[in-house]
């Protein structure tokens, strides 16, 4: 199993690779992933070897490979037709599959749990899990995690109030909209998917 990092590390490898058909510097990988220290990428990179997905070639900077690691079938569950939430319809069975990896996960992608009730009038509850595509920026209406005074961070709806101020829109009736300075806020991401457990 990879750590977020170490997926964003070895897809940027892979491509590089593909691209150049050589690898990166460990310096060309901290700028392709956000990392500004040299150390934590060799710590991604060597946490990559060790679990057997790249080879590495010592004493040449450009010495790595990919490993080719058997082709494992991406999670996956029945998906056997529709079911009513308005109007009662036919139950028909229709067997497919839901591609849980295609909808949840990808080098872009984050979860979160969710804490407290500020977004359940749109049924986002109290620890449910929301996915995040990370993305600096977002449209008005979108629902974002944003960083206010890079301290706190929260999940609301984005609207931009002017060219100096953002809204940031809670879905729930008992709350107020806090308005902020555009400065004071930096987006995240944006939410893609929600998950909710019953057990």
């Amino acid at each position: 199993m990879l750590t977020t990092q170490e997926h964003n590390t070895l897809q940027f490898i892979r491509h590089y690779l593909a691209q150049y058909g050589y690898a990166p510097k460990f310096r060309e990988i901290g700028l392709a992933i956000g990392v500004n220290s040299q150390g934590t990428v060799h710590r991604y990179v060597q946490s990559l070897e060790v679990k057997g997905y790249i080879d590495r070639e010592k004493g040449n900077a450009r010495g790595m490979s990919l490993v080719e690691l058997p082709l494992v079938s991406p999670p996956t569950i029945p998906l056997v037709g529709k079911i009513a939430a308005g109007l009662p319809i036919e139950a028909i069975e229709d067997i497919q599959e839901l591609n849980l990896a295609e909808m949840f996960m990808g080098p872009e992608l984050f979860a979160l749990r969710v804490s407290g009730d500020s977004m359940m009038d749109v049924g986002i509850l109290d620890n449910d899990y929301v996915i995040i595509k990370k993305q600096p920026v977002a449209n008005d209406g979108d629902i974002v995690v944003a960083m206010i005074d890079k301290v706190e961070a929260t999940l609301k709806r984005f609207k931009r109030t002017s060219q100096w101020e953002v809204a940031l829109i809670p879905e729930n009736a008992d709350m107020e909209t806090m308005v902020y300075a555009a400065e004071r806020v930096n987006i995240h991401g944006i939410l893609v998917g929600q998950m909710r457990s019953y057990r």
